[in-house]
């Protein structure tokens, strides 16, 4: 690579230890070995030196790619990559990603369920030595390199390239069930739009015998057998699961959420087909609403008769949980998935920002806003079911057992139903769910697509919309098993084995490669030349032992140990099971493939092969003054 200088001053004398210029050259001190040339077909090697001067120690270019020149012979910085219109549109859009559906359902369920006040403990010691230091080293490598999860392997160690293909088919599979369960939150907000919402009686067309709805005015008793009626509009009217056998007879497509599904696609596919310039406009709403929504339910929950039942169910420690092993892995997989490394989305959005930005202050503040986020919506969610159980006249264990979805779509459901104003909190309600979902699709396909359009360039890079239109069909059309009367019996399965495994193991070799085969050394020098200041030793620990040593733990305990699958009545078979491993390991199998296929096509022994595959292919291009350099 050569660079054009256009200032075209008479020789300046230079001192040792200074930069020059030289013939129209700007010539640094003889011992470097960056060159400016003036044009494209010679290279002026330094005092002594020859023309191979220009060359770095391990045999990559240390020379300048192109500076544009902005006509009046002064050198402007090199800006071919999009970015961030304002911080806030970075800041929204990571938080948006990071606080999603699984905040409002998953933390709450998993608090009190490990001990309550108590598992805030191992909560926030696996924040601090695994999720946030996984956190802050995703988004600076993003930064720094400025590419996404495939092409930026190249400039790190290329032998792991494969993690970025992994990463991709992983996305995939994420955007093929996370969006149907938006779609069951559509079909809610479009069904909330009446004077009286249908789940809260028993004399529609879907209900059963044993629908027993206990806030009529008549003197109803629960018994065992009692079904709510927001219970049965879920699974016999909005899933329709009574008409499925199972996982071997998924039954029909249900025609209103496939029609609910491709809404959702049409506002994905328009709010990211031109990048980060509107996707970053759009989380505006998407990102803020959520939280003004969180606040006026959290208000009125709390002035819900029975509400403080519910509040001290969820906080009430138990200390004796703390001695349990699975508490400690539920701690260290809830924090890993509320953070979100592992799906190129933090790699993608960093690469969009200017080289000085302050991604580590930007890593502790969107984590601090996630964790504080999760922990307030246990108060949502809790003092509706302290509600519940004063109406249920039960214990608030006896109201809390439904989990995941369940807990959102039949427990909340049920609450805000017999609230005062219930259309109004309905509305709000499924909103929100709905917000929080978008900015996360919009997140996951942006890792993909910055990771394949940066990867191939000449071919996808002026075709963004084709490509992200291709995106969504393929995506659509992989959600139609989720669409089936079995399809929750689907998502059920991908959420639990599709990801889980497959993005734990990703990121330990991602922490592994950073940390060991690109050095850590290299990697805080790589910091340090973005924010001028070296991270700590606090951090240098995290991520060469500690978080590695996290994410093996909490891999291991998962296959040592994986869910035994139950959804209402149905228990997934033994085979589901090994299904499960196949759609995880067909994601990570790209690793060890792309391993091999890099050692067969380098030249050289083994041992040659084995060196070249774990050194940076490309430089990384830095600010330097006015100009962008080629850092090696």
């Amino acid at each position: 690579e050569t660079e054009l200088l256009t200032s075209k001053k008479d020789i300046l004398d230079c001192n040792e230890g200074e930069d020059c210029k030289e013939n129209g050259l700007l010539v640094r001190n003889p011992k470097s070995a960056l060159r400016l040339v003036e044009d494209g077909n010679k290279v002026h090697p330094s005092q002594g030196g020859k023309v191979e001067a220009a060359q770095i120690s391990n045999g990559y270019s240390g020379v300048q790619s192109s500076v544009p020149c902005n006509g009046m012979g002064e050198l402007m910085e090199l800006e071919d990559r999009e970015t961030w219109s304002k911080k806030m549109d970075f800041l929204l859009s990571v938080i948006g990603y990071a606080v999603d559906l699984g905040n409002v359902w998953r933390f709450p369920y998993i608090c009190y369920q490990n001990g309550g006040g108590a598992f805030l403990i191992p909560y926030t010691i696996m924040a601090i030595f695994g999720g946030i230091p996984l956190f802050y080293m995703e988004l600076a490598l993003g930064q720094y390199h400025r590419n996404g999860c495939i092409s930026i392997w190249r400039k790190i160690c290329p032998i792991f390239k494969g993690i970025g293909f992994a990463i991709c088919i992983i996305d995939l599979y994420v955007a093929s069930y996370y969006n149907t369960i938006m779609a069951w939150a559509f079909y809610y907000l479009v069904s909330s739009f009446t004077a009286e919402l249908p789940w809260t009686s028993c004399t529609n067309a879907w209900n059963t015998g044993n629908c027993t709805n206990y806030f009529s005015k008549d003197n109803v008793s629960w018994s065992p057998h009692s079904i709510s009626p927001a219970e049965e509009f879920y699974t016999r009217h909005v899933l329709q699961v009574h008409r499925s056998n199972g996982l071997d007879d998924l039954g029909g497509i249900s025609w209103q959420l496939t029609l609910c599904l491709l809404l959702i696609f049409t506002i994905v596919y328009f709010s990211i087909w031109k990048g980060v310039k509107t996707s970053g406009k759009v989380v505006w709403v998407t990102a803020t609403f959520p939280y003004i929504i969180l606040s006026i339910l959290l208000v009125r929950g709390a002035t819900l008769p029975g509400a403080w039942r519910g509040v001290l169910y969820y906080l009430k420690p138990d200390w004796q949980k703390l001695l349990a092993t699975e508490v400690w892995v539920d701690a260290a997989a809830q924090i890993f998935f509320s953070l979100g490394p592992g799906f190129g989305v933090l790699l993608a959005y960093a690469s969009y920002n200017k080289f000085r930005n302050n991604c580590y202050q930007d890593a502790l503040v969107t984590s601090t806003v996630n964790c504080v986020t999760s922990f307030v919506s246990g108060f949502v969610i809790f003092t509706v079911l302290g509600y519940m159980a004063e109406m249920r006249n039960e214990d608030v264990s006896e109201v809390a057992k439904d989990t995941g979805p369940s807990l959102l779509f039949i427990t909340y459901a049920e609450a805000i139903a017999n609230m005062p104003a219930s259309t109004f909190f309905a509305i709000i309600f499924f909103l929100m769910l709905l917000t929080l979902g978008l900015d996360s699709t919009f997140a996951g396909l942006e890792g993909v697509i910055t990771g394949v359009l940066d990867e191939f360039p000449h071919v996808w890079s002026k075709r963004r919309e084709l490509f992200v239109l291709g995106l969504t069909i393929i995506c659509f059309l992989g959600s139609l098993a989720t669409l089936t009367f079995g399809g929750a019996y689907v998502v059920k399965l991908f959420e639990e084995y599709a990801t889980g495994p497959a993005v734990l193991t990703v990121v330990f070799l991602e922490a592994v490669a950073v940390a060991w085969f690109y050095g850590i050394t290299q990697f805080c020098n790589d910091v340090k030349e973005m924010l001028g200041f070296t991270p700590g030793w606090y951090w240098r620990v995290c991520w060469v032992a500690i978080s590695p040593i996290f994410l093996l733990f909490v891999t291991c305990s998962f296959l040592s140990n994986p869910p035994e699958l139950r959804l209402f009545d149905y228990n997934y078979p033994y085979w589901t099971t090994v299904v499960g491993y196949c759609i995880g390991t067909s994601s990570i199998i790209f690793i060890p493939i792309y391993m091999v296929y890099r050692l067969i096509i380098t030249p050289g022994t083994l041992k040659e092969r084995i060196l070249k595959s774990i050194t940076p292919e490309t430089a990384t291009e830095i600010p330097f003054g006015d100009i962008r350099m080629n850092a090696v």
